[in-house]
């Protein structure tokens, strides 16, 4: 798996770790990784935090914490979906 460059590689990488050490899995389908990790990179480039990029940032960096990667909401829509709401984390 290639990734673009090294931010994403080293996105790719944190996750993997925060995957197993949860209890998770990555997506098995790799454009949804690469959707997701492409993403998550630009926000970290623009905002300077690793943001999901299927939530809204709000501008408050106090309220935009729950949104960083892996979000607070993961758990919930993993465990009721089946997957996070971008698709990265699976059961």
């Amino acid at each position: 798996m290639r990734f673009e460059n090294d931010l994403e590689a080293e996105f790719y990488e944190r996750s993997k770790k925060n995957a197993e050490t949860t209890g998770y899995k990555l997506n098995t389908d790799w454009d949804v990784i690469t959707t997701a990790v492409k993403g998550i990179c630009n926000n970290k480039k623009e905002f300077g935090e690793w943001y999901c990029f299927c939530q809204k940032r709000t501008g408050d960096k106090e309220q935009d914490k729950k949104i960083i990667c892996p979000c607070a909401a993961r758990t919930r829509d993993v465990e009721m979906r089946g997957s996070c709401k971008c698709g990265l984390y699976i059961k």
